[in-house]
């Protein structure tokens, strides 16, 4: 028997709905969202709640200078000689298994080539243009590996893209969404059929049990 698919929470999705997402925190919720109809279905009843809820309020009077600020914010952005990043497909950086395409949601990001960080574990940064700050890595890691012991100091959002894991709670494989925070500690263990391949947003840090995972967490940024 299949086990059930993990789902973002609906905390995770009436956020994304309103636009209040931090920019890694929102690729993560598209990329689930890209394969899961249950979701997106999910998603459209949210934002049906949330425009019932708005045509509820009463009317509002608008500043006089209202339309004039929107007006300048929109010739801002065509501003001449302002520079935009060009969007990057990361298909081929890094290369990925046959079969496996890239979610959508990181068109217009960078995806490093895959870094050493152990026997059989590898990642790739991934560079969000309009918000280099955002913590995105893909993880690649082989059949019967494991990531060390870990908390976390905030929050941390995985979607499996490939392969599937087991960390002691349940088995997450291909589509599945994992939210993580301070009062999980967990191991995650790739299963012996293959290798798995997740991309991850972590808030604040991976708090590794052992000093040399929380050294290679360090480089890696996590």
């Amino acid at each position: 028997m299949n086990a059930p698919v993990q789902h973002p929470g609906d905390d995770l999705l009436l956020a994304h709905a309103a636009g209040q997402l931090a920019a890694g925190p929102a690729i993560l919720v598209a990329t689930h969202l890209e394969g899961c109809a249950h979701c997106r279905e999910r998603m459209r009843t949210l934002q049906a709640t949330g425009g019932a809820l708005l045509e509820s309020l009463p009317e509002a009077s608008l500043p006089p200078d209202a339309l004039a600020r929107t007006m300048a914010s929109i010739d801002a952005l065509h501003r001449p000689g302002r520079e935009w990043p060009a969007p990057v497909q990361p298909t081929a950086h890094p290369a990925l298994p046959d079969g496996m395409s890239w979610p959508k949601a990181l068109r217009g990001c960078q995806a490093s080539r895959w870094h050493w960080m152990g026997p059989g574990m590898r990642w790739s940064r991934v560079t969000v243009p309009y918000d280099p700050a955002a913590n995105v890595f893909l993880l690649r890691i082989a059949a019967g590996k494991f990531l060390p012991q870990h908390t976390h100091s905030e929050r941390e959002l995985t979607q499996v893209l490939y392969g599937r894991f087991h960390d002691g709670r349940a088995m997450f494989g291909p589509g599945d969404f994992d939210d993580t925070d301070p009062t999980i500690r967990h191991q995650p263990v790739v299963q012996a059929e293959g290798e798995c391949i997740c991309i991850a947003s972590v808030e604040g840090r991976v708090v590794f049990d052992g000093f040399i995972a929380r050294t290679l967490g360090t480089l890696v940024g996590m």
